[in-house]
């Protein structure tokens, strides 16, 4: 009962207890998203965390920036460094676009050509992910 209890929750929450892969354009896997957030490399070691407030942080829960409800990306300074629109175009500083997100989870740079996949990830996520990060 205890297990089944656990597993319920889970699935309230977060649609599943295990976390969504990030691939490139040839579906190798490169990264996992959990529903809580945690960020994983390919061979599951903890690389970072995405709060549901937005607040984004590094694996030692340092606070590197944030992503604001209107779809704008922030350094840890609360500078701008980027925006993301409700139709999945991802955007620099400047406006300038660098990407784009179906909703199907396919991620494309600014020519439209396929670079990865993040399904069943929320586009805010995958684009720090593909577009924000080292």
């Amino acid at each position: 009962m205890k297990r089944l209890l656990i597993i319920l929750v889970g699935i309230l929450l977060g649609g599943s207890l295990y976390a969504q892969q990030i691939t490139n354009a040839s579906y190798r896997t490169v990264a996992h998203i959990g529903s809580d957030g945690t960020i994983q490399d390919a061979s599951y070691h903890t690389v970072g965390h995405i709060r549901s407030d937005g607040t984004v942080m590094d694996a030692s829960y340092k606070t590197i920036g944030h992503i604001r409800s209107d779809g704008t990306i922030q350094n840890a300074s609360y500078s701008t460094i980027g925006h993301i629109r409700d139709d999945g175009t991802v955007m620099d500083s400047s406006y300038r676009t660098i990407g784009h997100i179906r909703d199907d989870g396919t991620v494309m740079d600014a020519s439209y050509r396929t670079i990865g996949h993040a399904k069943g990830i929320p586009i805010p996520w995958a684009a720090l992910y593909f577009f924000f990060s080292n």
